[in-house]
Order: structure tokens, then C-alpha cells, then sequence
């Protein structure tokens, strides 16, 4: 019968019980726990039945000196906390990563970053070497961020396109923002629209821009008056198709660049009396579901893997710590497919 696991207070068990109990050697059971190759599959059942038998937790330090691993990574987001928690992008390529970081038997560290004095405390925890690597997500343009986890010498794995900040051969992990954009637009001229705006996303970041040139690209003679910047938030798009109708009230499509802030352009043109997509056609970006569910009418959009995107993040930089860490080969960047997800508002 399988002993119980020692309460509070009681003697943990060494690595010697184990291997007592599983009649194997001290460094078999090492070679086992620490996930060392080389010991025949009948022994290594043997170690994992003492093992859950004795209730033996290895010692983090002790393993760390052996594989020379922190079986932890850092996610860091130079982003507002309450942006985090509030837009969907980032719950679902977090997910993604949460879930594939526990395949790999890894932890995730979230790190934020909302000001001056944050980029100290994240350069003293990656000095520290608490994390064997990080996932950072796009920074702005003028962002610290990228320079400080270079001077750590940290092996990282960018979400998005980091723009030249970062500096050359970065890898990353984005979509199709550019040809996602382009496709949206050009299925509006299809409908016949003629007077397309665009709400951007904030221009110093690189999916923001690339989504504009893809409007650009399909609309390249299009003024400047029927271009908005917002802060892909649904405030942001409320206040952008205001101004957009305030200067061109014979606008006939709308393409945001993303779904938080086409939800906000279809509550403006619901406010003014306009009818979608009979009066007004309107398109979003990424297929946010959480977002699409309730905007009425259903928003056509285009469609990103965004949880897939997490799970890549992470197989790049498990592929670079197995390959020797930040001074490894960098790895080729994925850039995946998008989709046009065509609905009721256009």
C-alpha cells in the first residue's frame, strides 16, 4: 500500500529513500527526475512509482545546479495592467502559452510594464536568473524594453513584430497583418463601398502599421481625412467613427483595426441613426469572440489564431534554450495566415 506523504513538521524524502525504495542508484534517480536521457523505460517506471509512493518533491535549488534550468519563463507586456485583464488578445495568447509552457513542465512569471521604474525591476529579476527565458509581447517604437532584455543576455521571443528597436534577427511570432488588412478592404470595395475609412491602431506600434499599409494597399489614393488613430479600445473607436462622420458624413465602409474598436464604431453609428451595413459596412481584426458575440450586427472581422500564436512563442524559445540560449542560432520567425470571417455588418 502507498505511504502517505509526510505532514507538517515530518523529515521530506531524500533522493536516497527513492532510490532505495525503487532499488535503482542515487544518480539513476537523479538522471530520472532531472529528465536526463539514457535510463531504460522499466527503471524509470520503477523511480516514478517511489517517487509517488514516498510523496518525493525535488529540491528546486538542488535541480537547478543539475540542469542548469529554472523550468520558468517570463511573459512581459509593456502594456497598462488594466489593458491585461480587459482585452481579450491578451487572455487568449496567454492561455496559449499557459498551455503549452505546462506541456514543457515550465512556469509563467507575468511581468508588466507601466512606466519608468518598472523597466529597472524587470531588468533586476531577468539579472537574477530566475527565468531561462521570456516572451515579450510588442513594444512600443520607443520602448526601453527591448534594449533592456538585450543587455540581460535573456533568450527571448517576441509576440508581434518588434519593430527595429529591438534590433535585427529578433524572433517572433505575428500574423498576417498586412495581407489580413488588404483582404478586409478589398471585400468592402467588392461591396460596392467607395468611401472607406479606417479606425488605426496607435501608430507606433508595428501591427497597428502594418494594418494600415494593408488599408493603404488596397485604398492607395484614399485621403488622410478618412484615417483615425485610435488606442484599440472601445472608447477609442467610439470617438474615432464620431470624428470620422463629423468629417466625411458620406463615409460608407468602416475598417478598424481591431475588434474592441470596430464594437466601438458600430455603438457610434448606432448613436447617429445609421443603419449597418445597409448605410454604413463595417470590419474588425481578430475575431475576438468575446467581442463578436455581442456586437449587433454579427462583425465581419478578420481572423488571427491568437492562442495558436502563444503556443508558438513558446515552442521558438524551447527551441533556442535546447539549442544553447541567447547565443544560440535565432530561430526563423513564424508569421501565420489570417482569414476574412465574413458576417452580417458587411
Amino acid at each position: 500500500m502507498p505511504e502517505q506523504n509526510p505532514g507538517p513538521g515530518a523529515a521530506r524524502p531524500t533522493l536516497e529513500a527513492v532510490a532505495a525504495r525503487a532499488g535503482v542508484s542515487r544518480a539513476t534517480v537523479s538522471r530520472v527526475v532531472n529528465g536526463g536521457a539514457g535510463v531504460r523505460p522499466a527503471l524509470v517506471e520503477k523511480v516514478h512509482r517511489a517517487v509517488e509512493e514516498l510523496g518525493y518533491v525535488p529540491n528546486q535549488a538542488a535541480r537547478t545546479l543539475v540542469t542548469r534550468r529554472n523550468d520558468a519563463v517570463a511573459v512581459i507586456i509593456a502594456e497598462p495592467e488594466f489593458r491585461i485583464f480587459s482585452d481579450p488578445f491578451f487572455e487568449r495568447q496567454l492561455r496559449g502559452i499557459s498551455r503549452e509552457l505546462t506541456a514543457h513542465d515550465s512556469q509563467l512569471v507575468l511581468l508588466w510594464v507601466e512606466g519608468p521604474g518598472d523597466y529597472d525591476r524587470v531588468a533586476r529579476y531577468l539579472r537574477g536568473g530566475h527565468v531561462d527565458g521570456a516572451l515579450a509581447f510588442s513594444p512600443h517604437h520607443d520602448d526601453q524594453l527591448p534594449a533592456v532584455i538585450g543587455r540581460m543576455n535573456v533568450p527571448c521571443v517576441y509576440g508581434g513584430r518588434p519593430g527595429t528597436a529591438s534590433g535585427p534577427g529578433v524572433p517572433y511570432v505575428d500574423c498576417d497583418n498586412r495581407g489580413g488588412a488588404r483582404d478586409a478592404v478589398r471585400h468592402l470595395v467588392s461591396l460596392g463601398r467607395r468611401r472607406i475609412a479606417h479606425v488605426a491602431g496607435p501608430l507606433d506600434q508595428a501591427s497597428a502599421v502594418d494594418r494600415y499599409d494593408g488599408y493603404r494597399d488596397a485604398r492607395p489614393a484614399t485621403g488622410s481625412e478618412l484615417v483615425v488613430e485610435g488606442a484599440f479600445t472601445e472608447e477609442s473607436g467610439a470617438r474615432a467613427a464620431a470624428e470620422l462622420l463629423d468629417r466625411c458624413p458620406d463615409l460608407d465602409a468602416v475598417f478598424a483595426a481591431n475588434d474592441l474598436m470596430a464594437s466601438g464604431v458600430l455603438r457610434t453609428l448606432r448613436e447617429r441613426g445609421l443603419r449597418v451595413p445597409e448605410d454604413v459596412a463595417v470590419v474588425g481584426f481578430d475575431d475576438m469572440a468575446s467581442v463578436v458575440d455581442r456586437t449587433d450586427p454579427a462583425l465581419t472581422t478578420v481572423r488571427q489564431n491568437v492562442e495558436e500564436m502563444g503556443r508558438l512563442m513558446v515552442r521558438l524559445l524551447m527551441r533556442m534554450l535546447a539549442e544553447g540560449g541567447a547565443g544560440a542560432a535565432t530561430p526563423e520567425s513564424v508569421v501565420t495566415p489570417t482569414e476574412l470571417v465574413r458576417r452580417a455588418s458587411a
